[in-house]
């Protein structure tokens, strides 16, 4: 089969598509054929062994996982011993964060993984694009313990993770003020965003609303920066560590000051009952992922190349020609 392999750290140009085995599925597990898949931060953090410290369980002089890829859409063509929740000929999406293995032509995931059958309402590429983003701003809010008729900034609204939010607080009845650039701001709009604000026009941190939570779904903010848009018992989300790391300290200090404005670190919960979570979302029309722009397997380098711009809106599908 043909797949995306990465053998050492390094730049997009390290990620070469050459023939490998096709995986063969073990006890309890599905052998799926890829027909999208994407390219996000985390597949290029992993890529590139940045910040360092990931290569203490990614492997310390080369990668341990040499085909990456987090989310995938496919047709199930082979199970192993013991399967009873899919049936070959599914149509099934998830999310391998750890295993990875979708840049490719075939994937194994287990049964019991997240993973989950797709709406009849959904195409395969809206299916791949959609479990990273949702399931990364689901834990955000949830950390945070957003409640209907909460007002939330959310920065980096037309990311993968930013675009998700913005959705499900909308499905939540929480009124949303998401920033992005000039360009995109029908789109937020479009999304369920009550306020718009255009950081290229507006320093958003120095507007003088205050909220309840600031959600920076691209990291490139900080606490001490937003801490004025928060109200006294307000709480900041980033979906990164923060400048010099910073947010983990700040989110272990934020549990003894209780009542004051914090910082709280969410920590991704992956599990099957949260990609059936996503499909409820999909099948109700409460959630869409944005699609930006989609590559062939065979150019994965420029997606990579893409994401790492700054430039993405919302996803990057990668199709695969076998599919």
């Amino acid at each position: 089969m043909r797949a995306a392999v990465n053998t050492h750290y390094g730049p997009p140009e390290v990620v070469t598509v050459t023939d490998v085995p096709v995986p063969q599925p073990g006890a309890g597990e599905l052998l799926i054929r890829v027909a999208a898949t994407t390219v996000n931060r985390t597949d290029c953090a992993y890529r590139a062994a940045r910040p360092f410290f990931m290569r203490s369980f990614t492997g310390l002089r080369r990668p341990k996982r040499t085909i990456l890829g987090t989310e995938f859409a496919g047709e199930v063509v082979s199970t192993g011993a013991g399967v009873d929740q899919f049936s070959v000929g599914d149509l099934v999406f998830g999310y391998c964060e750890g295993r990875f293995g979708a840049h490719a032509e075939y994937a194994v995931v287990h049964q019991t993984s997240s993973v989950a059958t797709v709406p009849a309402n959904l195409s395969l590429t809206d299916a791949a694009a959609a479990t990273e983003g949702f399931h990364y701003a689901r834990s955000g809010l949830r950390r945070a313990g957003v409640r209907t008729g909460d007002e939330v900034l959310v920065n980096g609204a037309t990311g993968g993770i930013g675009s998700a939010a913005v959705q499900q607080l909308t499905a939540m009845g929480v009124a949303v003020t998401a920033v992005c650039a000039t360009e995109h701001l029908d789109l937020v709009r479009g999304l369920g965003a009550q306020h718009v604000v255009d950081y290229t026009r507006e320093d958003f941190t120095q507007l003088p609303e205050q909220f309840d939570l600031v959600f920076d779904a691209v990291g490139k903010s900080s606490f001490g920066r937003c801490r004025r848009l928060l109200r006294p018992d307000g709480l900041y989300v980033s979906s990164e560590l923060g400048p010099g790391w910073q947010n983990l300290p700040l989110s272990l200090v934020g549990t003894v000051r209780r009542g004051h404005r914090r910082v709280v670190f969410p920590f991704p919960e992956d599990s099957q009952a949260v990609v059936e979570e996503i499909r409820d979302h999909l099948e109700a029309g409460t959630f869409r992922p944005v699609i930006d722009r989609t590559y062939d397997l065979e150019d994965i380098a420029a997606a990579h190349r893409y994401v790492e711009s700054g430039r993405k809106v919302g996803n990057v599908v990668i199709t695969v020609a076998s599919a």
